[in-house]
């Protein structure tokens, strides 16, 4: 069975971060995200996605006329999210073509496992597929190795002495290799909380990580900081 490609349109990019971050670390390899109505439509149609999950609040138009000209040519599920709670704005979204609803905010979580049952119901995943794509998720980026569970992690073949969040954030860094993360995304995927006020602590397990993870903790090859916006992760 092939596996599930999932779309993600919101103009929220640390949402959609989140939300990206959640689906793969569930088992989803391939999900791309869009922040508009019209690269959603573009992101279509290069991807060709098995789900498509929608914002209804979109800088250049709505969710709803995205799923409309979705439906003109394909049956895949549709969630939408939106922050209206309205009876009548749920009953619109099932009627043009939706199959689920989702009201802000939410667990990304709960994002996962409808989208779950969503493609199961489509005939598009099952348990075993799951198994499957849990099993090649080990992965070896640069010198580093990831075990599937995400909770062992080695550099040039020796095993890293880490703490839970410290594993935490190597996997958020080698899920996403060379891409800057923002100080938000990285604390709200290994902290589960907002990011406000947490910078400090942040700082922290980033200074005790690079002693574990660099050759020279402070001329750092591996985790560089991008002033302004956040960390890149250089694997080699």
């Amino acid at each position: 069975m092939e596996a599930p490609r999932i779309l993600i349109v919101d103009d929220e990019k640390d949402l959609c971060q989140l939300m990206k971050t959640t689906l793969m670390k569930e088992g989803f390899a391939e999900v791309e995200t869009a922040g508009t109505l019209q690269e959603g439509w573009e992101k279509f149609e290069q991807f060709a996605p098995s789900i498509a999950i929608l914002d209804i609040m979109l800088p250049d138009g709505e969710g709803y006329d995205l799923c409309r000209k979705i439906r003109e040519t394909s049956r895949i599920p549709i969630l939408f999210l939106s922050a209206k709670s309205d009876e009548v704005d749920k009953i619109l979204g099932l009627a043009i073509g939706g199959d689920d609803y989702i009201t802000k905010p939410f667990s990304p979580k709960e994002v996962a496992y409808r989208v779950k049952a969503q493609l199961r119901r489509a005939g598009i995943y099952t348990m075993e597929s799951s198994a499957r794509t849990m099993e090649k998720k080990e992965k070896t980026v640069g010198v580093f190795k990831m075990n599937t569970e995400e909770t062992e992690i080695t550099k040039n073949g020796q095993r890293l002495e880490l703490t839970a969040k410290e594993v935490g954030l190597m996997a958020c860094f080698l899920r996403h290799p060379n891409q800057i993360l923002s100080k938000e995304t990285l604390f709200r995927t290994v902290w589960g909380e907002d990011f406000y006020g947490a910078d400090n602590t942040l700082m922290v397990h980033i200074r005790r990580l690079r002693e574990k993870v660099e050759d020279s903790p402070s001329k750092p090859k591996h985790i560089l900081t991008v002033k302004g916006l956040g960390y890149r992760f250089i694997p080699h």
